[in-house]
Order: structure tokens, then sequence, then C-alpha cells
């Protein structure tokens, strides 16, 4: 019998290789525990910047951008499907893509949130900050981060 440990699980995906692999262990996770699945993606605001002393100002997200968005998470969801779960919703918000996640996940709490991780280096992360990790710091709920599984190294062959 199924644990009810995960009866919703959440997995925010933006069409990299990475994000596929966390949609991969969200349905694989959601088709062990019959959880309910809901696929998540954000058009990102392109912000535009004006002169010091002008307010900022977010840039409407071209149609193209939203289209895009609203196509991978209906990929996803066929995918999901596919793989045998029945419940399955796809969501597709535009915004700030972590305040729009954590937006989300207060508006929807679930069990678990999964995401891929970017890799991105220590001077990346610090310029331009990690999705990935603003959700293991501020998610109301546990936070699967799902890396990259590249090639593996047999070990004593270092």
């Amino acid at each position: 019998m199924p644990s009810s440990r995960y009866r919703y699980v959440v997995v925010a995906i933006d069409g990299s290789s990475n994000s596929d692999e966390a949609l991969a262990a969200a349905i694989d996770l959601a088709g062990q525990y019959q959880s309910e699945l809901t696929i998540l993606t954000v058009a990102p605001l392109v912000p535009v910047y004006f002169p010091p002393a002008a307010p900022y100002v977010a840039a409407p997200i071209p149609e193209s951008d939203t289209t895009l968005y609203q196509g991978l998470v209906d990929a996803a969801v066929k995918k999901a499907q596919d793989a045998g779960l029945t419940a399955v919703t796809g969501v597709c918000l535009e915004g700030v893509v972590v305040d729009e996640i954590l937006g989300f996940l207060e508006r929807n709490p679930c069990d678990l949130v999964v995401v891929g991780s970017r890799g991105l280096s220590a001077g990346k992360r610090l310029l331009i900050g990690s999705i990935s990790s603003a959700l293991v710091t501020h998610a109301p709920c546990p936070v699967l981060v799902e890396r990259s599984r590249g090639p593996t190294t047999p070990s004593g062959s270092r």
C-alpha cells in the first residue's frame, strides 16, 4: 500500500535538461506515492531599467514567451499522463520566477516541490542568484533538487 507522505507534489520546470530530470523524478515519485502532481512554470519578467531617479518598470512579457512556457507545461503534462499519472495539473504563471513559485507554494500547500539544479558556479550564483537555493531556503515545504547525473567514474579511478 503506497504511503500518503507525498500526496501533493509540485515540480517547477523551465525547459532545461536539468528541469527535464526534475520532471522525470517528480513523475516517478508521483507514480510511486499515487500523488497529485502539479507541473509549474513561470514566464519570466524582463526588467527594464531607467536612470536612478526613475522607478523600476517591468516590461510586458512578449506573447511568444508566454506561449513558449505554456507549451512546456502542456508537453510536460502529456508526458506525465503518458507515464500513467491521472491527477496532473499544469500551471503557467508570469513574473519574477522565484517570487511566483514561492507565492504559488504559499497559496497551494504541497508535500514536496521538485526542481532542477542549473549547476551555477559560485560567482554566477552570487551575481544572478539561484532559484533552487532560494526555494531550499524559503519554501514552506521540503524541496528536492534534482542534479544532472552526468558521467560517473568507477570508485578508485580518480
